[in-house]
């Protein structure tokens, strides 16, 4: 059986939900709950063109590029047209050597580490890219250029709430960033 308990036109997902419950009335899933990767998982919980947004906080890094091409291209296939993935990586050009240590591929540390199973840190290029080649138009939110210069533009929260972010994570506020993201929306088009 196919979950809903709202109208298709408001199916919101968070993919990768772990710790954050930062967007109420969103359906929250963890990877044992549906693997981006596995397309059977999907059509047991959704019907195809029914999911207006899907929010990926510090998901798309977990996936080779490959692997994200397809992700994406499979999320893409329950959207409907003009749905959305709001998708947050850790940033590669945010000039921090610190942060860079975090978030490298393969983590800094125990296989237990969050970020042990790393398998790419994404520049805005480089997400931009995979994601228009999965058929998406892409919108930058945050992020930093190849300079390290910070970068955003104004974006709704009600469209979906990533907490490692300029605008959300108490760590960044003020003059001095700490922990920012690489935050996009990759918008399906009207027509595809």
């Amino acid at each position: 059986m196919k979950s809903s308990n709202r109208k298709s036109d408001e199916i919101k997902l968070v993919i990768g939900a772990g710790e954050y419950n930062n967007n109420p009335g969103w359906i929250h899933t963890q990877e044992e709950e549906l693997n981006i990767l596995d397309e059977p998982a999907w059509q047991n919980r959704f019907d195809v063109h029914s999911i207006k947004a899907i929010l990926a906080e510090h998901v798309w890094e977990h996936l080779t590029y490959e692997e994200g091409v397809a992700a994406a291209k499979l999320c893409r296939n329950y959207l409907k047209p003009l749905g959305y993935i709001r998708c947050a990586v850790p940033d590669g050009y945010f000039p921090d050597e610190s942060y860079q240590q975090i978030v490298q591929v393969g983590g800094p540390g125990p296989k237990d580490h969050p970020a042990a199973s790393h398998k790419i840190v994404h520049t805005y290029q480089s997400i931009i890219r995979l994601f228009e080649t999965a058929g998406y138009e892409v919108k930058l939110l945050e992020y930093c250029d190849e300079n390290g210069k910070f970068h955003q533009q104004d974006w709704d929260g009600d469209d979906g709430v990533i907490f490692r972010s300029k605008k959300y994570d108490p760590r960044n506020q003020g003059e001095q960033l700490v922990f920012p993201s690489l935050i996009i929306d990759a918008i399906k088009p009207e027509w595809g």
